[in-house]
């Protein structure tokens, strides 16, 4: 059944809405930018993930009279607003990144264009399915690249925190990276391949694990994957998977897929099963590993010679356990006037509070001869960026650090996702998703992708936007 998610929303939206309307300021225009400061576990780079969520809750946009009539009973709201709510149409403009695209602190990744009360209206969904989608993207893709093209099955369902979170956490795990989930619902709804075998509780409810691994290989002659450690890796496990793929599967053709290894030392349980695996005639049984693993457990397995082919994932990868937070905001960058936007601006205390005011746009410089990318150039929307003559960009907090960018190619890397509330952007396939933010990252250096101390790559404001936001911040301060 389909869910109304209308009233999704935090209680403030509401009343500010209701506010908006009563000082005649409902239509107009305002706009709002969604943007983080912070990429999670001190990365070089975050993967933008969640729009087609925000899409299909865009297109659903409507209260219901149940959402009427619950408002009304609060007793605190006007009947012309609850009038403007039963015919609300969206009619906003959305700019976005595409899902998949490797981002940055402090340049906008959603635009919202129109009127105040729907821009405002959107907010706590704008930031809720990109704030999650894009922390689990993210945390996906740091452990994607530290298998070094090994396979990750996701496998975190149980411990996700809610079932949207692992529905929708299974996507996220797909576009950054990984080739598999366990979650079956994901599968179906997603294409996101299912995968898994047997519990340890297959392997206790018989007699004997050769048995369980005996009777399973019997049900599953072409998947099997024995798991391996319920009571002895080296002593029983290895040597039972051995003996029922010599007598159950060779006489039928058919090879044992993998071994799954959920505890213990992996590094050396996987040393000894890959020789004895090896010396029983199945060099092409896979060895997979799992147990609470994260992209720095993967990647030190692999500096110690493990003899690792597939990894499955849960917990610190269903809920990015090392740091669960997307730090995104949507904060108001411009409101019209008479026909004309006026910059706005939040001043803090904390510089990285202060906000970058105007409606704009976001260009990423390309290096013409490797295709690499260079650093990211937020302008003020309309501005003409000239990449066939060189350019002196700059680092907004420390002005003094200078770069001259020759030879390089410039791309707006907003896309329009609504044009007056019409949806103008064509989904494209989640396959097609996970295949371009492959191949985005690939354009990152290999600096900006390390795990420790990640070289930063610059976020930058042309001249025209950097002069409007110091011209803001003199006029406050003078006031």
């Amino acid at each position: 059944m389909k869910r109304n998610l209308t009233m999704l929303t935090d209680f403030y939206e509401i009343t500010m809405s209701n506010g908006y309307l009563e000082y005649g300021l409902e239509e107009r225009t305002a706009v709002f930018d969604m943007f983080f400061r912070k990429i999670p576990d001190d990365g070089g780079f975050a993967i933008f993930a969640g729009l087609e969520q925000l899409i299909e809750y865009i297109k659903d946009l409507e209260f219901t009279e149940e959402d009427i009539e619950f408002l009304r009973g609060k007793g605190q709201f006007s009947e012309a607003f609850l009038a403007y709510l039963k015919n609300f149409r969206f009619s906003c403009d959305i700019w976005s990144m595409k899902e998949g695209t490797p981002v940055f602190p402090y340049e906008p990744v959603v635009v919202v264009r129109g009127p105040i009360i729907q821009a405002q209206m959107i907010e706590t969904m704008v930031l809720l399915t990109i704030n999650h989608q894009s922390l689990v993207a993210t945390k996906a893709n740091r452990m994607c690249r530290a298998a070094e093209g090994r396979p990750i099955s996701e496998f975190g369902s149980r411990r996700a925190q809610s079932y949207d979170a692992a529905i929708l956490g299974a996507r996220a795990t797909y576009i950054g990276g990984c080739s598999a989930t366990a979650c079956a619902i994901a599968d179906r709804d997603y294409g996101i391949p299912a995968v898994g075998t047997m519990a340890h509780s297959w392997v206790q409810v018989f007699d004997s694990e050769y048995d369980a691994f005996k009777n399973y290989a019997q049900v599953y002659p072409d998947n099997c994957i024995f798991l391996v450690d319920t009571y002895n890796v080296v002593k029983s496990g290895i040597p039972n998977a051995i003996r029922v793929a010599d007598e159950i599967l060779k006489p039928m053709g058919k090879r044992p897929k993998a071994v799954r290894i959920d505890s213990g030392d992996i590094a050396y349980l996987s040393k000894k099963a890959r020789r004895m695996l090896d010396d029983a005639g199945y060099p092409d049984c896979k060895i997979m590993a799992t147990n609470s693993l994260d992209e720095y457990i993967i990647r030190d397995l692999l500096l110690q010679g493990a003899q690792v082919d597939l990894f499955g994932v849960g917990e610190n990868l269903i809920t990015s356990k090392s740091d669960p937070v997307f730090g995104g905001v949507y904060k108001l960058a411009a409101v019209e006037r008479d026909g004309v936007l006026v910059p706005k601006i939040k001043v803090s205390e904390s510089i990285e509070k202060i906000t970058t005011p105007c409606f704009k746009d976001v260009y990423r410089f390309y290096n013409r001869e490797t295709g690499q990318a260079i650093a990211d150039y937020v302008t003020v929307r309309g501005e003409t960026v000239d990449d066939s003559q060189p350019i002196t960009i700059f680092d907004p907090m420390a002005t003094w650090k200078k770069k001259t960018v020759r030879n390089f190619t410039a791309k707006s890397i907003l896309t329009q996702v609504f044009d007056k509330g019409r949806c103008v952007y064509e989904l494209p396939k989640l396959d097609d998703i996970r295949n371009y933010c492959a191949d985005q990252v690939a354009h990152l250096w290999d600096e900006v992708k390390r795990f420790e101390h990640p070289h930063r790559y610059y976020v930058d404001l042309s001249d025209r936007l950097w002069n409007e936001r110091n011209d803001l911040l003199e006029r406050i301060n003078a006031e």
